[in-house]
């Protein structure tokens, strides 16, 4: 039976070096696996025939991850997205918590889990691990589900031994960040129906409404209002040339949102946001906790400071606190302390920097920035809730300054001829 050399990481974070008895290179992998050892290689010192075999029992898992992360193994439905993310992570935390090593739980994954992208991907995965690769690695394979910062996470956590408390952390950060664009969709959800009844409402008007209006105003004779005069060109011209407005609006926002998606468009697009009285405080707050957070984790993970803050700059959504940042981490890559550095940016908050600056003197750095994302969390959830309440507020009184003149049109219009026509009887 060959013998297989390997090195890994027993669940203290111990390294093993040591060799193991089994027929192929992926028996080997299962059985250390189930030891609890986190691999980072396994090869066979001599040549002989029966690794060319286990060579070839292994060609069919490393062909179906190849499949799977193309997306031709099973179509474009099964293709990982960045939505498998978080589940994968939970599921895997799951399964470590309980004390299987993280090989084992993928494994695991791949043949218990239904939903069909989450599948593929644990499959993809488990195809890269029984090569002898690390998780990390593994997870390279699918840029478009992990991130840079997710990977690097997780390589620091397997080369600590904390690869569960890195899960831990890990996914307590993404959890938060969905509860935010929840929050955000949600604030924006009763201002968008308000929208719809109004424009139902509009449509009601102009197409049942305003022609039996106008049949009976005409039926009747005599000069109309100016307020109903008012109302029938404005529907009229709605009726006529409202399809050719709306298609220069779409025209329009199309050809903004293809300048915007450039880098130009967008770095000056978002310099404009910035200027806006209540969107331009809502955009530091995202940035401030953006930062925080994202730093926050790397560096509790081991991340070093460098590669922490070139990491962190790539989730800064806003590209005028991006240019800045990049120009902030080059000072702090020259000795700069980095409250000092952000404040040259002009981008953050000045109490933001004090308490950063503390954190730096006592050498609290990590717990420092968990209580800013914190603040910032609930911060930009009272803003959230402030924008929902005065674009409500701003839609229903167009609607009521709407319909109210509807109102006033027709009372006026049929007062106004009755007038005429009882005077002229």
């Amino acid at each position: 039976m060959p013998r297989f050399a390997y090195k890994a990481r027993d669940p203290s974070g111990a390294a093993v070096e040591s060799a193991i008895d089994a027929p192929t290179r992926k028996d080997a992998l299962r059985l250390l696996s189930a030891r609890g050892l986190a691999v980072s290689s396994v090869a066979e010192p001599s040549a002989a025939p029966a690794p060319a075999q286990g060579a070839q029992a292994r060609k069919p898992a490393a062909k179906a991850a190849e499949a799977v992360e193309s997306g031709t193994g099973g179509g474009a439905e099964t293709t990982p997205r960045r939505a498998e993310r978080l589940p994968f992570l939970e599921s895997l935390h799951d399964l470590t918590s309980s004390g299987l090593s993280a090989g084992e739980a993928v494994r695991l994954l791949s043949v218990r889990i239904k939903e069909a992208r989450l599948r593929s991907l644990c499959e993809g995965l488990w195809g890269r691990l029984s090569e002898g690769a690390p998780l990390s690695r593994a997870m390279e394979s699918y840029p478009a589900v992990f991130d840079s910062s997710t990977t690097n996470l997780i390589r620091a956590g397997e080369a600590t031994g904390s690869l569960n408390d890195t899960l831990a952390r890990l996914i307590e950060m993404l959890t938060e960040q969905r509860e935010l664009r929840t929050a955000l969709l949600t604030a924006l959800a009763y201002p968008l129906l308000i929208v719809v009844a109004s424009f139902g409402v509009v449509l009601f008007f102009l197409f049942f409404l305003l022609p039996r209006l106008q049949t009976l105003l005409q039926s009747l004779g005599g000069k109309m209002p100016l307020s109903t005069r008012i109302l029938i060109t404005l529907a009229n011209f709605t009726l006529h040339y409202g399809i050719f407005v709306a298609l220069a609006a779409a025209i329009g926002i199309v050809s903004f949102w293809r300048w915007r998606v450039t880098e130009a468009g967008r770095e000056r697009s978002d310099a404009w946001l910035l200027r806006f009285p209540a969107v331009g405080p809502f955009i530091v707050s995202q940035t401030v906790l953006e930062f925080s957070q994202t730093l926050g984790v790397l560096l509790q993970n081991g991340i070093t400071a460098a590669e922490a803050l070139r990491m962190t700059e790539k989730q800064i959504d806003n590209r005028v606190h991006r240019r800045a940042f990049v120009g902030a981490i080059e000072r702090v890559l020259e000795g700069e302390a980095l409250s000092s550095a952000l404040a040259r940016t002009g981008c953050f908050p000045e109490l933001v920097l004090d308490r950063l600056s503390v954190g730096e003197n006592t050498g609290n750095v990590v717990p420092s920035l968990k209580e800013i994302a914190k603040t910032y969390q609930k911060r930009i959830s009272r803003q959230l809730n402030f924008f929902t309440k005065v674009i409500a507020s701003v839609i229903l009184g167009a609607v009521f300054i709407f319909v109210g003149f509807i109102a006033i049109a027709m009372v006026m219009a049929v007062l106004q001829v009755s007038s005429s026509f009882k005077v002229g009887g």
